[in-house]
């Protein structure tokens, strides 16, 4: 079981190069950074973890940048978005950023992504809630296209893509493994449908033995092979015993999170972590 990290890569924080480097140093497997194109100011979608807004939220660096930053000072290093807010993103960019990424690190990206919580974020960007997850299959559909084909076409209710080149194609085949977020059955039926892995949320009575058994059944339902479908899972417990569970269970990563503090206390943070990749 890979062990990595999340973290929120802020214009106040550690540079996202340097905090790479030194989880390479310590033996991490990855990194995921969150995304947030905005915030605006309205502020009509509440918080999901209650309470207001962590600062956080409004001051992300983009997120492929950052990964960019990061892809430059390392060599063994995975890259992951958690989760890229992918119904906010145009699908032609995205794939050739993705594409040129993952050439350029040497095959190293993960795309984890995500529909959204935040309504008058993704309004502000075209998107409507209630479509945003049929916006989100079909760009990623789109992407997939564009990834895979020499001459990439799509037709969608949402995304239309006349017979085009688009180049590089990603070092990995048939492209970057594609991680989508969520824990309700919906998720999973999205995960099976046109994802590779699943990427839930360790909460409050997380199981990560049910959770594989989840993702099993759900994929037999479907004539997938579960042995082809990874979890991935987000703010996993900093416990040597809580992660042995998880690799027992067969989890196939973990991500623990590193917060938006200063360098010298994220580095100090790494220090206490790194006892957990063994």
């Amino acid at each position: 079981m890979r062990v990595g990290v999340f973290h929120f890569p802020t214009d106040y924080g550690i540079d996202p190069a340097e905090l790479a480097a030194a989880l390479e140093a310590r033996n991490f497997a990855s990194l995921f950074v969150c995304e947030h194109t905005h915030i605006p100011v309205s502020r009509r979608s509440p918080f999901p973890g209650g309470g207001p807004l962590p600062k956080r939220y409004a001051h992300t660096h983009d997120p492929f940048m950052a990964l960019a930053f990061a892809a430059a000072t390392t060599k063994r290093l995975r890259l992951g978005t958690g989760v890229c807010l992918v119904p906010q993103h145009d699908p032609i960019i995205t794939a050739k950023t993705i594409a040129s990424l993952d050439q350029l690190s040497g095959g190293r990206f993960e795309f984890g992504i995500g529909g959204g919580w935040n309504v008058e974020e993704m309004e502000q960007h075209g998107a409507r809630y209630e479509t945003r997850f049929k916006l989100m299959r079909e760009r990623v559909l789109a992407m997939k296209a564009l990834w895979t084909e020499e001459e990439a076409s799509f037709e969608g209710e949402f995304v239309r893509i006349e017979p085009s080149w688009c180049y590089p194609k990603p070092v990995q085949r048939p492209h970057p493994p594609i991680l989508l977020g969520g824990e309700t059955d919906l998720t999973l039926k999205r995960v099976v449908g046109f994802c590779d892995g699943w990427l839930p949320r360790a909460g409050a009575g997380f199981d990560p033995a049910v959770a594989r058994d989840r993702l099993r059944r759900m994929a037999e339902g479907v004539g997938r092979d579960p042995a082809s479908l990874s979890i991935t899972v987000f703010r996993a417990p900093p416990e040597a015993a809580a992660l042995d569970r998880y690799r027992q269970a067969g989890i196939d990563q973990v991500l623990l999170e590193v917060p938006d503090l200063p360098r010298d206390e994220v580095l100090s943070l790494l220090d206490r972590l790194a006892p957990l990749t063994a």
